[in-house]
């Protein structure tokens, strides 16, 4: 018997989000499929990699990543660099230095690196927190002014903060906001919720749901972002059809498979290749699971990831 091939067909679609201004500018999400669903229905816009970088410089960075950067001494030559690698959409500028715990950097010395970087570069710009949500609720209004009229994504927002920075960047300054919850689509779809309530348009959201490295609980990813693309495409739940953006880079180059010296762990083999592995395994998984862009940092893990995508779609 012959196999008859019924597309699923969906009356919603995610929103299309378009990140940066000019020739550069480029889309995140808009489709209304599952992800590399081509056999029942054309991608309309294929998922994007973003290259991160942070203010601290490259010194933490794996030494094949810092390879790539050689020469490069100032933010604004990294920056650039970032944004010439291949298979790269845009750039992704993590503030890791104003942690409170860490570095402690003031707004205003965090503020001038951002300014330094969204001068360098003629891509589409991401600038992350530093992940303390008294910090970003400070920081992050700082940098959507500051870059007013770029049309950059501002992450992360969170429940705790989600009035100062959503107001600031989604209202006052027109950035995008993105959303960041924990691996949960309750969460998820709440933040979006209050976020729209005061007034962002839910076509200036994209959500960070959550990742985590594969092995390490990434079912609860996969199940998080399964529902979540369910509910937005079958169920038409708008408070759900934000596009998906991923820090891949900051959870995969964390792990013991892609920190442990070769010294360490001999049989382990080359600590530059099993970070790759890590953060492009994570990446794909990402991205099959549901998501519209992924964040990495080694330039084979992005040309790799962008030669899947093509491929794909």
């Amino acid at each position: 018997m012959p196999f008859n091939q019924k597309p699923q067909k969906f009356n919603a679609k995610i929103n299309a989000v378009t990140v940066g201004t000019g020739d550069k500018a480029v889309v995140i999400g808009g489709n209304s499929t599952f992800p590399f669903y081509t056999f029942d229905n054309p991608t309309e816009n294929a998922p994007k990699i973003g290259v991160e970088i942070t203010d601290m410089g490259l010194d933490d960075f794996a030494p094949g990543i810092r390879a790539y950067y050689e020469g490069c001494t100032t933010m604004a030559e990294i920056a650039k660099k970032a944004a010439a690698m291949e298979g790269g959409d845009f750039v992704v500028l993590n503030l890791d230095g104003g942690d409170p715990n860490g570095a402690n950097k003031s707004t205003e010395e965090l503020i001038a690196v951002v300014k330094e970087v969204a001068e360098a570069i003629d891509c589409p710009l991401v600038v992350e927190g530093c992940k303390n949500v008294e910090k970003d609720a400070e920081l992050l209004p700082k940098v959507a002014e500051a870059l007013q009229g770029r049309n950059i994504i501002v992450l992360s927002e969170k429940e705790e903060n989600y009035k100062a920075i959503g107001a600031a960047a989604g209202l006052a300054y027109g950035q995008i906001v993105g959303a960041e919850s924990a691996d949960d689509i309750n969460l998820a779809k709440q933040l979006n919720v209050v976020t729209t309530q005061l007034g962002v348009d839910a076509k200036k959201i994209v959500m960070n749901v959550g990742t985590a490295t594969v092995g390490y609980g990434y079912e609860y990813v996969v199940s998080t972002m399964d529902r979540i693309k369910g509910a937005a495409l079958s169920q038409n739940d708008n408070m759900l059809q934000m596009p998906i953006i991923t820090p891949v880079a900051s959870e995969t180059w964390g792990v013991k498979e892609s920190v442990a010296s070769e010294a360490d762990m001999p049989e382990w083999g080359s600590e530059d290749e099993r970070g790759i592995d890590m953060e492009v395994m994570t990446a794909a998984a990402d991205l099959a699971a549901g998501s519209d862009a992924v964040i990495l940092r080694h330039p084979q893990s992005v040309a790799t990831i962008a030669k899947m995508i093509k491929a794909l779609v």
